[in-house]
């Protein structure tokens, strides 16, 4: 890699943008759980579970979560010290939850480190937006119900003028689609799809903790999933997902058994 885009050259050090999986420690890759013990730092997100956290020499442990109405380290403090600890000659790993570029903002840190001229390296992992749904019983794609799926962020307000997410083509579409961060504003997108169309008896099925020994399952409508997601007590971290393969976990409860 090329001297930085401030004139700094590359030092030895070295950034592993790494996923840690939806949550169960054994869903982590055998690279990423080299990386998580052989690292002089492990920078890490909320979302590691303390069984994939404690993997890490505790010295070499730096918490730059995000905590809703919480304590925050913001993304900017994240990026300056990325590119600090590596130009010290560290191999540092960047621990998200998931994949680290699934929602994940692991394409601005890429960025960055490469116009500063900083070795880095993706470890993938895996993503919660298709591990989620099929721990609990639901493919996201389906020979007989489903040839697409696709996955938007429920952090946006659907009612704004300027979301990227096209609600409206979404109805349209007979895939699957799979909201991540989405619980509390279930109430909007759910309203918006219905309102573009969607069928209101289309099945929809939330996952929370997906992997975690306290995973728990809501099932629906477009219509009834937000009285489902109460009375079940649905919080973060959680995903959804709208189509009829949500409707498929009813058929295969009997013989579904997590080994957790």
């Amino acid at each position: 890699m090329t001297d930085g885009a401030d004139g700094e050259a590359e030092t030895g050090g070295k950034v592993y943008l790494a996923g840690s999986g939806p949550g169960d420690p054994e869903y982590l890759t055998v690279k990423a759980r080299r990386l998580l013990r052989e690292a002089d730092v492990v920078m890490h997100d909320k979302l590691p579970g303390p069984d994939i956290i404690s993997l890490v020499p505790e010295d070499n442990r730096v918490d730059v979560g995000k905590r809703a109405h919480g304590e925050r380290t913001s993304q900017e403090a994240i990026n300056l010290a990325m590119v600090e600890h590596a130009r010290e000659g560290k191999t540092v790993v960047r621990l998200k939850g998931g994949d680290p570029t699934v929602f994940a903002r692991g394409g601005e840190e890429m960025a960055h480190l490469a116009a500063n001229g900083v070795p880095f390296e993706v470890i993938p992992g895996v993503t919660s937006a298709i591990a989620g749904p099929g721990v609990a019983g639901i493919p996201v794609t389906h020979r007989d119900h489903a040839s697409s799926v696709t996955v938007v962020t429920g952090h946006e307000d659907p009612t704004k003028a300027e979301s990227a997410v096209d609600w409206e083509a979404l109805a349209a579409t007979d895939g699957t689609i799979v909201v991540l961060m989405g619980v509390t504003r279930l109430p909007l997108y759910t309203e918006a799809l219905m309102d573009a169309g969607m069928d209101p008896e289309t099945p929809v099925a939330m996952v929370e903790r997906a992997t975690w020994p306290d995973q728990q399952v809501a099932t629906g409508t477009l219509e009834s999933i937000v009285d489902a997601r109460d009375e079940a007590g649905i919080s973060p971290p959680a995903l959804t997902i709208i189509g009829d393969v949500a409707g498929i976990r009813e058929n295969v409860l009997d013989t579904l058994e997590p080994d957790r």
